[in-house]
């Protein structure tokens, strides 16, 4: 059995510090193959740099993808394209810098990941989420022994739509973006694994990452405020899923949550 560790949304310098932490043991007492993770709130909770990359990779972390706050920080348009384990949206438009896709090995075993956004909700310049999928994996063929697809989206309904639409031709449709760990997780009948969102990496005792003062302030006055990244009860949250190398299909899956004893 293959096994792989998806990771939900790193939170700033909490969500880094876990994974600094703890990934490396929980890599060895879960026996994972393969870790990857969405980067896109990793700096300072909006986009990703050169050097914050490096360190997650450098952290245990095989693959890296991004979602909607990708071109955030400034620079990362150019860091991007020398990365080769980071990948940007692949229905992002065509001239945007760095790869739609990454594939990682362990075992002799190939995984390929990429990511795709939603449309519903989400004020991006993307392509249709479940074209670019058909798209990507017809260009895959024959490059990966499975297929990891990260559906990074604010609607529950475009991310089960895209689960049921892939059911039997990837391994695994893992969604993103909301930062809430929902309770969904499941293999759908065709040997898909699905799960709406695998959680957020980061401080839960906040509103989504963020401290929870200024974020109820904004809801009762609707003023502006700055949302800083909140501290307390950091947590790495991901989709821990078994693989059958032979079928190439999930056998398994379930929501790994670790606590880290440092930010209680």
């Amino acid at each position: 059995m293959v096994r792989l560790l998806f990771i939900g949304d790193i939170v700033g310098r909490p969500g880094r510090d876990i994974v600094n932490e703890r990934l490396r043991a929980i890599r060895l007492e879960h026996k994972i193959d393969f870790v990857i993770a969405n980067g896109e709130n990793s700096a300072a909770g909006a986009g990703i740099t050169g050097l914050i990359a490096k360190s997650i990779l450098g952290a245990g972390v095989d693959a890296i993808t991004l979602g909607d706050h990708v071109w955030d920080q400034r620079g990362w348009e150019t860091e991007i394209a020398q990365m080769d384990r980071v990948c940007r949206p692949a229905n992002l438009p065509a001239s945007n810098p760095g790869e739609d896709h990454v594939i990682i090995e362990a075992r002799g075993f190939k995984v390929a990941v990429f990511t795709v956004l939603g449309r519903t909700f989400m004020n991006t310049k993307a392509d249709c989420p479940f074209l670019c999928v058909d798209r990507m994996l017809e260009r895959l063929k024959g490059q990966a022994d499975a297929v990891i697809v990260e559906v990074h989206a604010e609607a529950t309904s475009e991310k089960q739509a895209l689960g049921w639409y892939l059911d039997g031709r990837v391994t695994a449709v893992l969604g993103t973006h909301t930062h809430v760990p929902t309770a969904d997780y499941c293999v759908l009948p065709k040997g898909t694994a699905f799960m709406c969102d695998v959680g957020m990496t980061g401080p839960y005792a906040s509103v989504l990452g963020r401290e929870v003062a200024p974020v109820v302030a904004k809801f009762l006055d609707g003023m502006p405020h700055r949302f800083e990244v909140a501290t307390g009860d950091v947590r790495l949250s991901g989709a821990l899923i078994d693989i059958s190398p032979a079928m190439a299909r999930a056998e398994k899956i379930e929501l790994l949550t670790v606590r880290s004893p440092l930010r209680a």
